[in-house]
């Protein structure tokens, strides 16, 4: 017999799935290079920061052997270390040489390409303007590929602070920031400073890029939007704020229970998405709980397919796929 009262059981009318949505390819190379390590050496690995930002995922990987830590005293010697997603600053890989760790760097290669860049840039005599959110760990990585010579904006009035000690300036973004905020900010830049370099090709990542431009198209077509994410997850923000720019009220949760019922009152159409780092199975443990709610019909929309796939590091890329698949079950 249901128990639910009857006006929760009618909230709901359709769902309106993003497409794309969930893990990019960084994401789904980040994790498999933890459980690789976990299988390939046993537990337990050591990862500098969380892996990826989801709660679900970092909770999922300590049950197999993975523990978590943000200072290197914390590993002990001869120890096998995975650096996250979001990349680390020159500071910390030294450390971890000093420390002969064995270690497997997950740094998405989007993020990778950045540091490539500045490095690159910097040897050339080059000065950095970086878009970005203060204290976010990509952030910190990217701006700890220099010691000096790099200056943080994090929105339009802070680029009139920026007092670069040369005449050659480049811009670098975080790749997981508002594809719009980015640009406004980027605009100021080359106002101010008129002769600055861009990249070749735009720091914000295809995933990110895309799952905004789904958050475009669905928004007007909902009353309400829901995000699947972390709190500490970048991208996964933007898509709640991006929601809520176009008018339409977006909630962003970790797991279905975070789904308030009142949220649906007078909103039955659903728009649903999930972040970056967000996994599919708690996207259906939302749809589940919006058919609760009464949802009948959960329709995709059309959408970018994503095709991108990034190679492992070596040490951990010569087992077969099929051999590691079985391992994973």
């Amino acid at each position: 017999m249901d128990t639910k009262p009857a006006t929760e059981q009618h909230l709901v009318s359709d769902v309106l799935l993003a497409e794309p949505r969930g893990f990019c390819a960084g994401v789904d190379r980040a994790i498999e290079i933890v459980e690789r390590a976990i299988t390939r050496f046993g537990a337990p690995i050591y990862v500098r920061h969380e892996i990826v930002h989801n709660t679900y995922v970092v909770n999922d990987l300590k049950t197999k052997g993975a523990i978590f830590i943000e200072d290197l005293a914390d590993v002990p010697p001869g120890a096998t270390l995975v650096f996250s997603a979001h990349g680390v600053s020159r500071e910390v890989r030294a450390e971890a040489d000093r420390r002969g760790f064995q270690v497997f760097d997950a740094t998405c290669p989007l993020v990778t390409k950045v540091h490539v860049e500045v490095a690159k840039l910097a040897k050339e005599g080059f000065e950095f303007i970086m878009i970005g959110h203060k204290g976010h760990p990509e952030v910190e990585g990217t701006m700890g590929q220099l010691s000096d010579g790099i200056y943080l904006v994090e929105d339009v009035a802070d680029v009139q602070k920026v007092q670069p000690r040369g005449r050659q300036l480049a811009v670098v973004t975080q790749t997981t920031l508002s594809v719009d905020d980015a640009a406004a900010i980027l605009a100021e830049v080359k106002r101010v400073f008129p002769h600055v370099r861009e990249p070749k090709k735009q720091d914000i990542c295809y995933a990110t890029q895309n799952r905004q431009d789904a958050i475009k198209i669905m928004a007007p077509q909902v009353d309400i939007v829901i995000v699947v994410g972390s709190p500490t997850s970048s991208n996964s923000n933007r898509l709640r704020e991006l929601a809520e720019r176009l008018d339409t009220p977006a909630y962003m949760v970790d797991m279905a229970d975070d789904l308030q019922p009142h949220w649906f009152e007078g909103r039955p159409r659903v728009g649903l998405t999930a972040g970056a780092s967000a996994p599919d199975i708690l996207v259906q443990q939302v749809i589940a709980r919006l058919k609760a709610l009464g949802a009948l019909s959960v329709r995709r929309m059309a959408g970018v397919e994503e095709t991108v796939h990034f190679p492992l590091p070596k040490g951990l890329g010569d087992k077969s796929m099929r051999e590691f698949s079985a391992s994973r079950s």
